[in-house]
């Protein structure tokens, strides 16, 4: 008999937290709102792309959108100017949300939509800037989106592997700039495949709106499809 025990103690952890994100799924489920969890490492685009995207939903889905960061209500301020319900979300110095703290939020966001006369369709969950703990954590959400900008680099599905492994749609953005980067899309697709053979991978700039389209019609199908 080895002298000491060891305890897995993240493990529980983390299983504490998935039987809480499966709850809030199934809960959201039966209210018919999804819930986008919206994750990238810092300055790859997702206010812009978030913005991007309210603008050509807006008029199809009522959205609520939840800016989590460390400090700050930067982006929240950002996302309020378009006109849908916004809120901040601060972790306390954590590098992610769990399930428990993304219910916090969505009730926040409900009670704020409900001021404004409004439901929800869509709510999203804009994540802490980071490759790697908002992977570690089930939110609940209904699907997982991650975004890969062009200077990044076409390695980091290599790098990252679990970031990769639990998003259902990879955006690459800033793809206008790929002229100037060492950044083979072809391979970059390739990375991700070894991944997560099921992931859709789509390439946008969210400066110019270039494949915002392709993007919004795969976030409306899922929608439907989660509300059928």
């Amino acid at each position: 008999m080895d002298p000491v025990k060891v305890i897995e103690i993240k493990r529980s952890v983390y299983e504490s937290n998935d039987r809480e994100a499966d709850r809030l799924r199934e809960e959201l489920k039966g209210q018919g709102l999804f819930l986008l969890n919206l994750m990238s490492s810092p300055g790859s685009g997702k206010t812009t792309t978030l913005t991007r995207t309210i603008e050509a939903l807006k008029g199809t889905l009522r959205i609520g959108v939840m800016e989590a960061d460390i400090d700050s209500d930067v982006d929240a301020k950002k996302i309020a100017q378009t006109g849908v319900t916004s809120i901040q979300l601060h972790t306390g110095g954590m590098c992610h949300l769990d399930a428990g703290m993304t219910r916090q939020g969505l009730e926040e966001l409900l009670r704020a939509a409900e001021e404004t006369a409004s439901g929800l369709d869509l709510a999203i969950l804009e994540n802490v800037g980071n490759l790697v703990c908002p992977a570690e954590f089930d939110t609940g959400a209904s699907k997982n989106a991650m975004i890969l900008s062009v200077p990044e680099g076409d390695d980091k599905p290599l790098k990252y592997p679990l970031m990769f492994s639990v998003c259902d749609v990879v955006l690459i953005n800033k793809i206008d700039v790929m002229p100037y980067f060492d950044f083979d899309l072809e391979r970059c697709r390739e990375n991700i495949r070894m991944r997560n053979p099921g992931a859709a991978v789509i390439p946008i700039c969210a400066k110019t709106g270039e494949g915002i389209g392709a993007w919004t019609e795969w976030l409306k199908g899922e929608v439907q499809a989660w509300k059928s």
